[in-house]
């Protein structure tokens, strides 16, 4: 395919056809998190030269390639949470049949808390050709701006909306070594830093990044409670929150809060060795540690007066 400026100074393309039985190519295009300014070179020309363009969200598309002095050539469909499943054998038809398939999410790179993994796995899985062009990236910029160690870290996305199973979760990674990169709504912010601060403790260090690369970018940081209390005033925006790992941070528990927060996990419905394994993460312990804690826990319940706190 050749690249072709027309009078209005745009972009478009000359299309050759591909050679009859091979397989086209995916695409995943990295778009601005923020400042069109961002996007990458190799955006413009992918716009102006794929077969297919699937776009989360085709009005957004059209503001990009507007933008961006870009004219789409190709077929614009749409690419989203709710059709996914559906379009997906759609795409990997058009991939079979030897086209150019570019993906772009809103913002960021796809597939990542975006559409688009199921379109890999099945392109992966008929042989066909996946390749990216690197943009911008909401968890590296603020990973990079938030001042907490960057030489581990792992992205956990957007917790549970709901309460339960969000405390839940951040009970999975309180243990978790590795700087933590979440995303999260505006109006969810401060009681998922509340939540944190309950969870991991109050001094625990992060970052709450918001509307990154944009006029109003900010970052605030510092303990947990106190971006709780800051966040409660109302935030609004695009957010990244980076929370500080927990090996400086994990506070040293006593065997008796050890075999309490057992106990509330059992009788949340857990079974013990379950609950044994996730206290022993929250706690940075070998899970040795913990169940010798409850054995000695129910030893005593069954040799001294009763108390109510200990393990049946």
């Amino acid at each position: 395919m050749a690249l072709v400026t027309g009078t209005t100074g745009t972009t478009r393309t000359a299309r050759t056809a591909a050679a009859p039985g091979s397989a086209g190519t995916l695409v995943l295009a990295g778009t601005p998190i923020g400042d069109v300014a961002d996007a990458p070179p190799r955006l413009a020309a992918e716009l102006a030269t794929a077969d297919v363009v699937a776009a989360e969200d085709t009005r957004r598309l059209r503001r990009l390639t507007q933008a961006l002095g870009v004219q789409t050539t190709g077929r614009v469909v749409s690419y989203f949470e709710g059709n996914e499943s559906a379009r997906t054998p759609e795409l990997v038809e058009a991939l079979e049949d030897g086209k150019r398939v570019l993906l772009v999410t809103d913002a960021g790179m796809p597939s990542v808390s975006d559409p688009g993994y199921r379109l890999v796995a099945a392109a992966v899985e008929k042989d066909i050709k996946v390749t990216a062009v690197p943009g911008p990236s909401a968890v590296l910029t603020a990973l990079a701006l938030s001042g907490l160690p960057v030489d581990r870290f792992c992205f956990e996305g957007f917790l549970p909306r709901k309460a339960g199973e969000r405390l839940g979760k951040l009970r999975e990674v309180a243990g978790e070594r590795r700087t933590m990169v979440f995303f999260e709504a505006p109006h969810r912010l401060d009681d998922t830093l509340a939540a944190m601060a309950e969870v991991f403790g109050d001094e625990r260090r992060a970052a709450v990044c918001r509307e990154l690369t944009k006029t109003y970018e900010e970052v605030k940081r510092g303990p947990l409670k106190a971006l709780a209390e800051w966040a409660a005033e109302g935030v609004r925006g695009e957010i990244t929150v980076v929370v500080e790992g927990a090996s400086a941070t994990v506070r040293e528990l006593a065997p008796a809060e050890l075999v309490d927060r057992v106990r509330v996990r059992e009788e949340a419905g857990e079974r013990r060795k379950e609950a044994i394994a996730a206290v022993a993460a929250e706690a940075g312990l070998p899970k040795r540690e913990v169940f010798d804690a409850v054995v000695a826990a129910k030893n005593a319940a069954r040799t001294g007066p009763a108390d109510g706190k200990g393990l049946s």
